[in-house]
């Protein structure tokens, strides 16, 4: 089967390619992507490995070279070496700010008539109650205020 991708590097790349692999600290994916790039370079430059002794030799499967080539020739060098930035969070943030905000004020007013504190359940019964969320653990309450650095006692 001929292969579908070829990869053929400029002068300049393979001096960009070659400083990342050498120089510098980075991510071992990055620099493997360089190595790899390198070697399955075809061009007048390059060494013109087979890929199978290229993963051999990176200890990289075929299918993720043969990957890497289809990024390079279809996105470019920068997008076969570097890691797709996510385009929207993993979840959505239930606790911001302002539930922060508002859980600080409470936890720093009056305590409810007949305690002499607040307690993290208390607090998070209340949150529920004066609806600042629709549903909170009291775990979730607990971690906000010590990431905010207040303790109830």
């Amino acid at each position: 089967m001929a292969p579908r991708y070829k990869v053929t590097l400029t002068k300049e790349e393979r001096k960009e390619l070659e400083a990342i692999s050498t120089k510098g600290k980075r991510a071992a994916r990055t620099v493997l992507s360089a190595r790899a790039l390198l070697l399955l370079d075809a061009g007048e430059y390059g060494p013109k490995w087979v890929v199978a002794r290229v993963a051999e030799a990176l200890g990289r499967t075929t299918r993720s070279l043969e990957h890497l080539k289809k990024r390079f020739v279809e996105e470019g060098l920068t997008a076969a070496i570097e890691r797709k930035k996510r385009e929207t969070p993993p979840r959505e943030i239930l606790f911001g700010g302002e539930f922060e905000a508002r859980l600080l004020a409470l936890a720093c007013s009056q305590a409810p008539e007949g305690r002499k504190r607040w307690t993290v359940r208390l607090l998070a019964e209340k949150v529920v109650e004066l609806e600042i969320a629709p549903s909170v653990s009291p775990m979730t309450v607990c971690n906000t205020l010590k990431k905010m650095n207040l303790s109830l006692t």
